[in-house]
């Protein structure tokens, strides 16, 4: 059996369940939203029965949209007392009664327990009733005066593990190819030698050990490398830091094919050591 983690969000509505939801997503868990409570022990059974190790963290919405599905949590949850590997845990979601009318007003809604007269009575009904919920609750996020922002630092900081929050991609590309639509920085390396120009090096790479040394050797390819690794160290602590989840740096030569390779490759090497660091080379198998 493999351990999952489970995350239940509830709480009043309107106090910002869907943007936890995208949050949760954000950090990898699997999210559903308004699964009815009874159905929990059967979906844990067919999680565990699936292959998928990409599916050990789940972020479940259960609330009141579920009527009287929703008394069913209690039990499903005992049915869960006595596991060493799933222990769900509960995310109460809360606001004062006059943020939450505020919002209702702001998206013209109504709430889902008193969907034809005033806001205030089915927040008042709804209070009530999740009572008991909220006081199992290991987790209580008041969002009265929280800002999105906010709320995704808070629920980060209690659910996410430091390389879960922010990754560095790294792209090489040949601008022959077109710029990649998703790159948050580029930096033209065509300026450098270019070992397409040398006959022998022309059909390789890269990747290969030869091609890396010919690019990294000239001087102003050093310079050029101690310039950017100055700028990027400072750079992505700061798009962290705004909560930024991840950055796309790409890196373009003409062919995508030698320079670019080459230096993401070693920029990628500098940077791992202090964040989780993807890389891949858009164009490389171009051209052959």
């Amino acid at each position: 059996m493999k351990d999952i983690q489970v995350v239940i969000i509830t709480g009043m509505s309107g106090a910002g369940k869907t943007i936890a939801t995208r949050i949760f997503e954000d950090l990898g868990y699997f999210c559903i939203d308004n699964l009815p409570p009874t159905l929990l022990p059967k979906f844990i059974d067919l999680i565990e029965d699936s292959e998928s190790e990409k599916l050990n963290k789940l972020a479940l919405v259960m609330d009141l949209r579920g009527r009287t599905f929703f008394d069913s949590l209690f039990t499903s949850l005992d049915s869960f007392s006595k596991s060493e590997k799933i222990r769900p845990k509960i995310l109460f979601l809360d606001a004062k009664d006059d943020a939450l009318v505020h919002r209702y007003k702001e998206t013209r809604r109504s709430h889902p327990l008193s969907p034809k007269s005033r806001p205030i009575e089915g927040i008042r009904a709804e209070r009530k009733k999740l009572e008991e919920v909220k006081g199992l609750a290991q987790y209580y996020i008041d969002t009265t005066d929280m800002k999105p922002r906010e709320l995704r630092d808070r629920i980060v900081q209690e659910f996410a593990s430091e390389t879960e929050t922010f990754r560095v991609n790294l792209l090489s590309f040949g601008f022959k190819y077109g710029l990649p639509i998703d790159a948050d920085l580029v930096f033209d390396v065509r300026f450098l030698p270019n070992p397409y120009y040398v006959k022998h090096m022309r059909a390789r790479t890269g990747l290969d050990t030869d091609i890396s040394e010919y690019v990294l050797k000239w001087s102003e390819t050093k310079q050029f490398l101690k310039k950017l690794m100055d700028l990027l160290q400072f750079m992505i602590p700061q798009y962290k830091r705004e909560g930024k989840g991840q950055l796309v740096i790409a890196i373009g030569c003409t062919g995508g094919k030698h320079r670019s390779v080459a230096l993401t490759e070693w920029i990628a090497k500098k940077l791992s050591g202090d964040f989780p660091t993807n890389v891949s080379h858009r164009d490389i198998e171009r051209g052959k």
